[in-house]
């Protein structure tokens, strides 16, 4: 009987010291599962923040060749708008141009028949009164014709006393003169026209060369034969 109570005791000793661990074992694993969760927790988050790294990185190396692609175009749409730009202008240039060469053509075709109307004005001296009626209709033609021409755009040169220019001036004849000086022009011999500030025509035209250029010229001319003569009778001489 002592025996039994005994057992009884100890047995409810070892239930009161197994109700006594029981607590710490669950605190202790509470731990770990917290710990294991801070774990996770902190691969999580380095994993997002690698992630987040990569995906940044990859948003700026697609900006970058974004911003390259957005150049290239920009500077290929300046080339272009450049180029058809120039085309533009060249078109218009070229449009111009070939509107005044057919003008030029047919104006030029014109000219010969203003200067008649000119040499014509210079010889006639009407005396009768029919003949000056007629002669003021001749003018009156004339200054129409004048008018249409000024209406193109044509402008006549004035050239008596300028210096010679071989862009605007074609030399028909050299004389000595007392009064201008060398290349400059001493008479118009056929009139010459502008086009927009272009050559129409070339003024024909009589060039000064100088005071005192014939007498040098005859000198000159004495020299060389006077030359040839001496040299005629040295080999006369010779022989």
């Amino acid at each position: 009987m002592i025996e039994n109570q005994s057992d009884n005791i100890d047995n409810e000793e070892n239930d009161v010291s197994s109700q006594d661990n029981s607590p710490e074992d669950a605190s202790s694993s509470k731990d770990q599962i917290i710990e294991n969760e801070e774990s996770l927790s902190q691969k999580t988050e380095a994993i997002n923040t690698e992630e987040l790294k990569n995906t940044i990185s990859n948003n700026d190396a697609r900006l970058e060749q974004l911003e390259k692609e957005h150049e290239t175009l920009k500077n290929q749409y300046v080339r272009i708008s450049a180029d058809f730009d120039n085309f533009r202008k060249r078109q218009s240039r070229d449009q111009d141009d070939l509107k005044i060469q057919l003008v030029s053509k047919s104006l030029t075709a014109i000219l010969p028949i203003v200067d008649n109307f000119e040499r014509a004005r210079q010889q006639l001296k009407p005396e009768s009164e029919e003949a000056q009626a007629l002669h003021r209709s001749y003018q009156g033609l004339y200054k129409q014709l004048v008018e249409v021409l000024k209406q193109q755009g044509v402008a006549p040169m004035r050239v008596v006393g300028q210096q010679f220019d071989p862009n605007l001036h074609e030399a028909v004849l050299k004389e000595p003169s007392e009064e201008l000086k060398e290349d400059f022009i001493i008479e118009e011999l056929q009139r010459g026209y502008h086009l927009e500030g272009k050559v129409l025509r070339h003024a024909l035209v009589k060039v000064s060369m100088g005071p005192g250029k014939q007498n040098s010229q005859e000198e000159v001319e004495k020299d060389t034969v006077e030359r040839d003569n001496d040299s005629e009778e040295i080999s006369s001489e010779d022989v």
